[in-house]
């Protein structure tokens, strides 16, 4: 089972290396010492806590929708031509990139510093691991 150290942990929530120690100390993040004595916390209880303490800003688009991967954030650059678009928009630690027409570029207002939703739907994701051989 992976492990991570503190400022591992600190690093993949966003916080400082101090509060995850705060979060440990007070026993709200468990932690127990490997074999060299470091403070380490087991990956599923790591990933179990970020679920659970995850934090977005509310979603401005109101209304109900079918897909759940939805980041609210500023968008940061818009490179338009005659007829495609491309926008990016930072939602929290997440630099996201879209591909659009330009026609919806314009219909949308979209500009840099704009609120925008990001919304993710797609049957293709890829997912991959840091290091390692296939």
């Amino acid at each position: 089972m992976p492990q991570f150290r503190i400022a591992e942990a600190a690093r993949l929530l966003g916080v400082s290396d101090d509060t995850v120690r705060r979060w440990v100390d007070a026993g709200t993040l468990p932690a127990h010492s490997d074999a060299s004595n470091r403070k380490v916390i087991e990956g599923a209880v790591l990933a179990e806590f970020a679920r659970d303490h995850a934090s977005a800003p509310s979603d401005p688009s109101g209304g109900r929708r079918s897909a759940r991967n939805r980041m609210v954030g500023l968008v940061t650059a818009v490179l338009v031509d005659q007829v495609m678009a491309q926008v990016e928009m930072q939602c929290g630690p997440h630099r996201v990139v879209s591909l659009m027409s330009s026609e919806a570029v314009r219909d949308l207002g979209l500009e840099p510093g704009s609120l925008a939703v990001a919304v993710v739907k797609s049957t293709n994701v890829v997912v991959e691991i840091p290091g390692g051989s296939s």
